[in-house]
């Protein structure tokens, strides 16, 4: 979401989103793919529980699973602009589902040790900053312009569905059959997902021609420079950033502070994601009228952040399962807003030849402290006990909000344009929030 504020009248005239065309194939294939990912978020920190009782080794396979956007989520950007986007998603999911099954058959064979799950979490997000890069820059294409807000909301909330109520509840049954079961599960979503993405009927992307001798360094650049001359983007990635610190510190060790601190134990832990999940639907449900009822995307912003932090101040001070469950449902809720909003928003404040390339900036800064957050949370877990990364996170969404606080208060955000691409520099100088599963 970004910090922009838009007349209330906007969200009263978005259309829902044709099941034809095509929508209704990617939304099937973003849904059967976060079922697999459900299953493989629940149980590849319950299998590294099993194979150290070390915090900062649990929280690093967390970390592992973000740094990749550092080093090729501008990179990814880029090649999504430049390749067939429909073609590129096929290719990842099908690569994807090639690595999962390995590892699930590692899983089987009793091979598998923390160096291999962190291996593991690093390939899939390094393959995923294409994936997530295009998959933006296809939506525009496949559903209407005025269609984009609840089309994005639908994705989003099928996927949690589809990863929470119908993935995560299944892990314990499934790791009863066995421990490689979940991930075996997972490798069949992929390729599932990749077929149906490769059924899509549209036609090739229209791009404008390209510079001779234009290097990928150069389209990298022109992104950023967008990102950085549109001051609404530009502080939604700051808030984004700081917040995404605190979010990866609660991520890595949830499962460490539900069934250590809590002592609520598998089940427990399965409890919290799914009610994390609950929230999550109501908010993909309600993101529009949230904002309409503040008066646009960027008032919701103060209220929503300022609320997590209150939840997590709870999740770290009251020890009680019942609690934690309540508190997760909030949390999920406003975050789903967040990123519903903000992906809306970037979609249309972006040219379609440049969306990849912005939502990779925005989306490799944002998620740039995820990383730092999983170690500090990690390191915080042992120094000072599983509850202490809750904490940690509460500290950050306040100095989020702080961030984020000039430019929802500036009375001119609404009028903003959208970033002009010629007026952009060569020279190199969404992300959303990251989720809970």
């Amino acid at each position: 979401m970004s910090a922009a504020t838009v007349p209330a009248g906007e969200f009263a005239g978005e259309r829902a989103p044709a099941w034809r065309g095509g929508f209704g194939r990617l939304w099937t294939a973003a849904a059967v793919s976060r079922l697999g990912d459900g299953l493989r978020g629940a149980a590849l920190p319950l299998l590294a529980v099993g194979l150290t009782d070390s915090p900062l080794l649990i929280s690093l396979v967390t970390a592992a699973g973000f740094l990749p956007w550092l080093f090729f989520g501008l990179l990814g950007g880029a090649v999504a602009d430049r390749v067939d986007q429909r073609r590129a998603m096929w290719a990842v999911d099908a690569v994807r589902g090639a690595l999962v099954a390995a590892f699930a058959v590692a899983v089987w064979l009793g091979v598998v040790g923390i160096a291999l799950l962190l291996a593991l979490a690093f390939a899939l997000t390094t393959l995923q900053t294409l994936f997530d890069n295009a998959a933006t820059a296809l939506l525009p294409s496949v559903v209407p312009a005025d269609a984009l807000g609840r089309a994005n909301a639908r994705l989003m909330t099928g996927q949690t569905v589809a990863g929470t109520f119908l993935g995560a509840p299944l892990v314990p049954a499934l790791l009863g059959l066995a421990a490689a079961v979940p991930f075996a599960v997972d490798a069949a979503t992929y390729a599932a997902a990749a077929v149906l993405v490769a059924s899509l009927r549209r036609p090739a992307p229209v791009r404008r021609p390209r510079t001779a001798g234009r290097t990928l360094r150069q389209d990298i650049a022109e992104g950023v420079r967008v990102l950085r001359r549109d001051r609404v983007l530009r502080a939604l990635c700051a808030a984004n950033t700081i917040a995404n610190t605190g979010v990866g510190a609660v991520i890595a060790t949830l499962v460490l502070q539900v069934t250590g601190w809590l002592h609520a134990g598998r089940a427990g832990y399965v409890a919290v994601l799914v009610a994390y999940g609950v929230g999550s639907v109501a908010g993909g449900v309600l993101a529009g009228r949230w904002s309409t009822l503040l008066g646009g995307r960027g008032r919701a912003l103060i209220p929503g952040l300022a609320v997590q932090a209150g939840c997590l101040v709870v999740l770290g001070t009251v020890r009680s399962l019942p609690v934690a469950v309540t508190v997760m449902a909030v949390f999920g809720a406003l975050g789903m807003v967040w990123n519903v909003n903000e992906t809306t928003l970037v979609q249309r404040r972006t040219p379609d030849a440049l969306l990849g390339r912005v939502s990779a900036a925005m989306r490799t800064l944002a998620v740039a402290g995820a990383p730092l957050g999983a170690v500090a949370g990690g390191a915080a877990a042992g120094a000072w006990g599983f509850n202490a990364p809750p904490l940690l996170a509460a500290a950050l969404f306040g100095c989020a909000l702080g961030a984020l606080t000039p430019v929802v208060t500036t009375p001119d955000t609404g009028g903003e344009s959208p970033a002009d691409p010629g007026s952009t520099s060569l020279d190199l100088q969404h992300g959303g929030r990251g989720e809970v599963d």
